[in-house]
């Protein structure tokens, strides 16, 4: 008589580590263990390409990508595991070893979700695992604190963008607390501001205002020929429900991503809803940068009294002049510059303006490290040090241009 047990169906595979040899990576297979239990396999760089088109890898949710520095050499295989993986729908979390950052960029353009380094700190793999369920259920994109921008809004707003002639010069800073001071300038009729990190790479504009980056700023950015009311709305965040934000994008992104044409559809988007819109500029001049140039009302172009600064203020002129571009619409505000008693220093800022041919119209004072502080803790100079000298300069700046700009109106 034969027996009619009932088989038990396989344990389905939800995830699989793809590496040369895993073994190289006992703490990788001790981590896929504690999560999922007997619930993963082990792939060859070769075999996971040959795996995913089997109807077992149909019930795949990621897979752990190990390499180490040897692995650099075979960096085009592992791009293309990454590749079919991705459109297959599944998940991708590197997990590194001595590899270089160039190696690890490449890899995350490729598709990556997550990047864990090797030896794994305590529940990271879990953590990144959770990471990735989080991103499968996504909020719904009206909530959050994104603003709700009105239809046909005809509002002409005035454009200001502040470019860093060099790294550290403070132009984040100056553009964050500008943004916010103007926000703040009139109690009775506070204007409305829209902030711009237009650093698509190093953008930092998120961080001093401890606001998150997210996907739809990237989704922007690759399409605006269909950029409208929503989409432009969905991409922004409220800060204190007065400021709005775009940040730079969740991903470090190629310069020339977008061009002028995007560049200016956004700008126009920002300033048919705002009265005034702040940007922060890459240091680097890219070919949108004439755009800008060409768009703001104030352009400031933010130095520090040092030689590499006044270098690349020469540079600068000598391209915009060569370019026969308005190279006399940048206003040049110094950073940390010399106290009123510093006669050797005053007289240092008079030579670098004649030797440049420059006028220096602003001369901003040194915050100290309250300016860091403040900026790692995300909030603005008001908030955190509210009578800080650079604070006080700021919105003298924020209440000179918001009464030019009335006056301006009124004439009209």
């Amino acid at each position: 008589m034969s027996s009619a047990m009932p088989q038990s169906e396989p344990t389905p595979i939800v995830a699989c580590t793809v590496s040369r040899d895993v073994q190289n990576f006992d703490l990788l297979i001790e981590d896929m263990e504690a999560v999922l239990g007997e619930n993963w396999g082990d792939l060859s760089f070769a075999d996971a390409l040959a795996f995913f088109s089997q109807p077992e890898a149909e019930s795949l949710e990621f897979i752990a990508l190990a390499l180490d520095g040897e692995d650099e050499d075979n960096l085009t295989m592992m791009g293309e595991v990454i590749a079919q993986a991705k459109s297959r729908g599944i998940k991708v979390i590197l997990i590194a070893e001595d590899v270089s950052p160039a190696s690890l960029h490449q890899l995350l353009r490729k598709g990556a979700d997550e990047f864990v380094p090797y030896p794994l700190p305590e529940q990271e793999l879990q953590y990144a695992v959770e990471r990735l369920n989080q991103q499968d259920t996504p909020p719904p994109r009206d909530q959050g604190n994104s603003p709700q921008l009105k239809s046909g809004s005809a509002k002409e707003g005035a454009v200001i963008a502040v470019h860093g002639l060099a790294g550290g010069v403070g132009a984040t800073t100056l553009a964050v607390n500008l943004a916010w001071e103007l926000v703040n300038v009139d109690e009775n009729d506070p204007p409305s501001v829209c902030l711009l990190d237009f650093n698509l790479q190093y953008g930092t504009v998120s961080t001093y205002l401890d606001l998150p980056r997210r996907e739809a700023v990237y989704e922007l950015l690759s399409d605006t020929e269909n950029l409208d009311e929503e989409v432009f709305g969905q991409a922004l965040l409220s800060f204190e429900d007065k400021l709005q934000v775009l940040t730079a994008p969740t991903d470090m992104l190629p310069l020339d991503l977008i061009g002028p044409e995007d560049i200016e559809r956004i700008i126009e988007m920002a300033r048919s809803h705002f009265d005034y819109v702040v940007i922060d500029m890459p240091s680097t001049i890219v070919m949108w940068s004439e755009t800008v140039l060409n768009a703001a009302h104030v352009y400031l172009g933010l130095i520090d009294l040092d030689m590499r600064s006044a270098q690349n203020a020469l540079r600068l002129k000598r391209a915009l002049q060569s370019e026969d571009l308005p190279f006399n619409k940048i206003r040049f505000a110094l950073n940390r510059s010399p106290k009123f008693t510093d006669l050797s220093g005053k007289s240092r800022v008079k030579r670098m303006g004649e030797s440049l041919g420059i006028s220096v119209e602003l001369q901003l004072p040194d915050g100290g490290k309250q300016v860091t502080q403040g900026a790692d803790h995300g909030i603005p100079l008001e908030k955190s040090a509210a009578k800080n000298p650079l604070r006080k300069e700021i919105r003298k700046l924020a209440k000179s241009i918001h009464e030019l700009g009335r006056n301006e109106a009124e004439a009209a």
